[in-house]
C-alpha cells in the first residue's frame, strides 16, 4: 500500500463526516430559506420557482446527459420518478410553511426507513427480523414525534408523511435507473422533468412573486445542489455507519434555528422521536454494511485471495 492510499484510507472518516457535516448545513439552509416565504406563495409554485431557480446549476452535468442513451425503458422510470417526487416536493413545501422546522427534519428521517420497506416489498429484498424491530422502531419514533390523540394533528405534520413515502418511493426508481444511467443524467433529468410536473399545480393558483421571494428560492436551489454535491462526497469518502449519525445533527439546528428565527417552541418530543428513527436508520445501515463485508469475503475471489495470502505465509516462514 502506497503512502498516499494510507493518507486516503485514514482522512477518509473524516473527510466524509466533514462533507455530511456540509451537506446538513446546506439542507437545513435550505429549509430557512423556503420557509421564510412560507405562505407568501402557493406550496406547487414556491416548489415550481425553486427547482426552475436551480437549472442554472444543471450546466456542468450537460456534457453527461449529452452522451446518455436513454431507453424507452429508462424514459418510462424517469417519468416515474419524477412523478413521484413532484407530488412529494409539493407536499414538503406545504408542510415546511404550516409545521415547525425540527418536525419537518425528524419525520424526514424516514425516509430510508420506507426504502428498506419498498424494497422488501416491492423488489423482494429480506427483511429478517431484526431489521424488520428495526422499521418498528422508526415508526414508533414516529408516533412520539406526532402524539395522536395527545395534540392536534396539522394537515402538514400528515403531508410530511406523505413526503417521506413518496420521496422514498422515488429513490426505489433510482435504484433501478442507476444500473444503467450515470448520477449526473439521473439529477440532471430530474431537475428537468419536476419543473413540469409541477407545472399544471403551480398555474391555476399563480401569484405574483416577490423579488425577495426569488432571491430566497435562488439561494435555496443553490443551497439544495450544494448539499446533494457534498452528501455524494461523503457516501464516497466513508461508509454510511460513519457519515449516517452525523445528519442527526440537522434536527439539532432545525430546531434551533425554528426557535431562533421562526419563535418555534422547542419540542422535547420531536427530538425524542427523531433520535429513535435516527437510531432506527443507523442500525439498518450498520447491518446492510455488515452483510455487504460478509458476502464479499464470501466471493470465490475472497476466497482464493485468502488461500493464496496464506499460502505465501507459509511460504515465507518456512523461508
Amino acid at each position: 500500500m502506497t503512502t498516499a492510499s494510507i493518507m486516503r484510507s485514514e482522512g477518509s472518516p473524516i473527510a466524509g463526516i466533514g462533507w455530511m457535516v456540509a451537506a446538513g448545513l446546506c439542507f437545513v439552509g435550505m429549509t430557512v430559506l423556503i420557509k421564510s416565504v412560507g405562505t407568501a406563495l402557493p406550496a406547487a409554485q414556491t416548489a415550481l420557482l425553486r427547482f426552475a431557480l436551480g437549472l442554472p446549476f444543471l450546466l456542468p452535468m450537460l456534457p453527461a446527459l449529452r452522451r446518455a442513451r436513454i431507453t424507452a425503458r429508462h424514459w418510462r422510470l424517469l417519468s416515474l420518478r419524477a412523478v413521484l417526487h413532484s407530488c412529494g416536493v409539493g407536499l414538503w413545501f406545504y408542510a415546511i410553511a404550516r409545521i415547525p422546522l425540527g418536525d419537518v427534519t425528524a419525520i424526514n428521517y424516514l425516509n430510508p426507513i420506507w426504502v428498506t420497506v419498498g424494497a422488501a416489498l416491492l423488489m423482494g429484498e429480506a427483511l429478517p427480523p431484526r431489521r424488520l424491530a428495526a422499521v418498528g422502531a422508526a415508526f414508533i419514533g414516529a408516533f412520539v414525534v406526532l402524539r395522536p390523540g395527545l395534540r392536534e394533528i396539522d394537515p402538514g405534520h400528515v403531508a410530511m408523511m406523505g413526503t417521506a413515502m413518496l420521496i422514498a418511493s422515488g429513490y426505489l426508481v433510482v435504484k433501478r435507473l442507476s444500473e444503467d444511467l450515470s448520477p449526473e443524467v439521473i439529477v440532471a433529468m430530474l431537475s428537468l422533468m419536476v419543473p413540469l410536473g409541477l407545472l399544471p399545480f403551480a398555474l391555476p393558483v399563480w401569484e405574483a412573486p416577490g423579488a425577495d421571494d426569488l432571491v430566497f428560492l435562488f439561494l435555496a436551489a443553490g443551497l439544495g445542489t450544494g448539499g446533494h454535491y457534498a452528501m455524494t462526497r461523503a457516501f464516497a469518502s466513508a461508509p454510511l455507519t460513519v457519515t449516517q449519525p452525523v445528519t442527526f445533527l440537522q434536527l439539532v439546528w432545525a430546531v434551533l434555528l425554528g426557535a431562533l428565527l421562526f419563535g418555534e417552541p422547542v419540542d422535547p418530543f420531536t427530538v425524542l422521536g427523531g433520535a429513535i428513527i435516527m437510531g432506527s436508520v443507523l442500525f439498518i445501515s450498520w447491518r446492510e454494511t455488515r452483510a455487504r463485508r460478509a458476502a464479499t469475503a464470501a466471493t470465490p475471489e475472497a476466497v482464493l485471495s485468502r488461500q493464496a495470502s496464506g499460502l505465501d505465509a507459509r511460504g515465507s516462514s518456512r523461508g
